[in-house]
Protein backbone atom coordinates (compact mmCIF):
# COMPACT_ATOMS: atom_id res chain seq x y z
CA UNK A 1 0.00 0.00 0.00
CA UNK A 2 2.95 2.30 -0.22
CA UNK A 3 3.27 4.47 -3.25
CA UNK A 4 6.45 4.73 -5.16
CA UNK A 5 7.34 8.22 -6.21
CA UNK A 6 8.44 8.21 -9.77
CA UNK A 7 10.98 10.76 -10.74
CA UNK A 8 9.68 12.74 -13.69
CA UNK A 9 12.13 13.11 -16.51
CA UNK A 10 13.57 16.57 -16.88
CA UNK A 11 12.81 18.02 -20.31
CA UNK A 12 15.81 18.43 -22.55
CA UNK A 13 17.60 21.72 -23.11
CA UNK A 14 15.73 22.69 -26.26
CA UNK A 15 12.30 22.18 -24.70
CA UNK A 16 13.27 24.26 -21.67
CA UNK A 17 14.79 26.94 -23.90
CA UNK A 18 11.64 27.07 -26.04
CA UNK A 19 9.41 27.33 -22.98
CA UNK A 20 11.59 30.12 -21.59
CA UNK A 21 11.51 31.92 -24.91
CA UNK A 22 7.72 31.75 -25.10
CA UNK A 23 7.41 32.73 -21.43
CA UNK A 24 9.62 35.76 -22.04
CA UNK A 25 7.25 37.15 -24.66
CA UNK A 26 4.21 36.30 -22.53
CA UNK A 27 5.70 38.37 -19.69
CA UNK A 28 6.36 41.27 -22.06
CA UNK A 29 2.77 41.07 -23.31
CA UNK A 30 1.48 40.96 -19.74
CA UNK A 31 3.53 44.06 -18.86
CA UNK A 32 2.00 46.00 -21.77
CA UNK A 33 -1.47 44.78 -20.83
CA UNK A 34 -0.99 45.94 -17.23
CA UNK A 35 0.38 49.27 -18.45
CA UNK A 36 -2.68 49.77 -20.66
CA UNK A 37 -5.02 49.09 -17.73
CA UNK A 38 -3.15 51.57 -15.53
CA UNK A 39 -3.20 54.26 -18.24
CA UNK A 40 -6.98 53.93 -18.46
CA UNK A 41 -7.18 54.93 -14.77
CA UNK A 42 -5.21 58.16 -15.28
CA UNK A 43 -7.07 61.46 -15.05
CA UNK A 44 -5.64 63.45 -17.94
CA UNK A 45 -5.48 67.28 -17.69
CA UNK A 46 -7.60 69.51 -19.87
CA UNK A 47 -6.01 71.43 -22.73
CA UNK A 48 -6.05 74.68 -20.74
CA UNK A 49 -4.31 73.09 -17.75
CA UNK A 50 -1.77 71.43 -20.02
CA UNK A 51 -0.90 74.75 -21.70
CA UNK A 52 -0.77 76.47 -18.31
CA UNK A 53 1.57 73.85 -16.85
CA UNK A 54 3.77 73.95 -19.96
CA UNK A 55 4.13 77.73 -19.74
CA UNK A 56 5.03 77.46 -16.05
CA UNK A 57 7.71 74.85 -16.82
CA UNK A 58 9.21 76.92 -19.65
CA UNK A 59 9.30 80.06 -17.50
CA UNK A 60 10.95 78.15 -14.65
CA UNK A 61 13.55 76.73 -17.05
CA UNK A 62 14.33 80.23 -18.36
CA UNK A 63 14.64 81.53 -14.79
CA UNK A 64 17.01 78.71 -13.86
CA UNK A 65 19.06 79.30 -17.04
CA UNK A 66 19.57 82.94 -16.01
CA UNK A 67 20.50 81.99 -12.43
CA UNK A 68 22.98 79.30 -13.53
CA UNK A 69 24.43 81.59 -16.20
CA UNK A 70 25.01 84.34 -13.64
CA UNK A 71 26.62 81.87 -11.21
CA UNK A 72 28.84 80.53 -14.00
CA UNK A 73 29.88 84.03 -15.06
CA UNK A 74 30.64 84.96 -11.44
CA UNK A 75 32.66 81.80 -10.89
CA UNK A 76 34.60 82.44 -14.11
CA UNK A 77 35.41 85.98 -13.05
CA UNK A 78 36.43 84.78 -9.59
CA UNK A 79 38.75 82.09 -10.99
CA UNK A 80 40.31 84.54 -13.47
CA UNK A 81 40.83 87.05 -10.63
CA UNK A 82 42.52 84.40 -8.47
CA UNK A 83 44.66 83.11 -11.34
CA UNK A 84 45.88 86.61 -12.31
CA UNK A 85 46.95 87.44 -8.75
Amino acid sequence: MTEKKTKSAKPNFFVRFGQGFVGFFKRIGLAFKNMWHELRKVTWPTREKLVNYSVIVVLFMLFMMVIIGLLDTGATQLVSLIMSA
